[in-house]
């Protein structure tokens, strides 16, 4: 199987879908309070103190229309909050938010990296187009705050050993081992308070023909050998 490299695989029109999330609101039937059971402004109000703004990172944002929701509202209720979007492709909302307050990034997941640690990271059905999910999902639990909540999408079927064998129970396990909880009913992975993560897996590509997952969606398989194999 030829897989595909980070730079391919942005470039792939599976990627470029704007279905999942890039319309997402902060709460509703199509809100993150429903993907991941709870409301993200919520949480964020129990983390401000004094001269320390409460700050949300959230990775695959799509138009950033859920964080500019939030923006406001916190701006109305007089809440400190910072609140940073990341998505690979910039065709954000137009917005009047403080961009103190709030900051929407074009950029590539793959080499992104934070200057701040967060309260909250989330990436709801963003992983689904990454390439490196394990990888990812590693980097964002070590830009927690110490006490900070890490919580994504994942869908376990489209993450592939090379050596074959029982994947989804592997995995569960694995990521459990690594001090990650994983809720398979929900499909969601979470990590509480800031840790390295320490996967025993070597990312060597991506497959954008996987087809649709649950949601419906055309999605990417992630592929991985074994960290202490033979490398390609």
């Amino acid at each position: 199987m030829d897989l595909l490299a980070d730079e391919q695989l942005e470039r792939s029109a599976v990627v470029a879908n704007c279905r999942m999330n890039r319309e997402r609101s902060l709460t509703g039937s199509n809100g993150y309070d429903k993907e991941v059971g709870f409301d993200p402004l919520d949480l964020l109000k129990g983390r401000v103190d004094p001269g320390r703004p409460a700050a949300w990172l959230d990775l695959c944002c799509g138009t950033g229309r859920a964080l500019i929701q939030a923006a406001r509202t916190a701006r109305s209720e007089g809440l400190d909050v910072e609140i940073v979007g990341v998505d690979l492709v910039g065709m954000f909302d137009r917005h009047d938010a403080d961009p103190t307050s709030l900051r929407l990034v074009e950029a590539s997941l793959s080499n992104w990296r934070p200057e701040r640690p967060f309260d909250l990271i989330t990436c709801v059905h963003g992983l689904h187009y990454v390439g490196d999910k394990l990888g990812l999902i590693a980097r964002a639990a070590s830009w927690l705050a110490e006490d900070g909540l890490f919580v994504a999408s994942l869908d376990l079927q489209n993450l592939k050993i090379a050596d074959g064998g029982s994947t989804v129970r592997r995995l569960a396990t694995d990521l459990r081992r690594a001090g990650l909880e994983y809720d398979r009913k929900r499909r969601l992975v979470a990590c509480r308070g800031r840790r390295d993560v320490d996967l025993p897996y070597r990312y060597v590509g991506a497959d954008d023909r996987a087809g649709p997952n649950y949601t419906g969606q055309p999605a990417v398989d992630s592929y991985y050998a074994d960290a202490d194999g033979p490398r390609r």
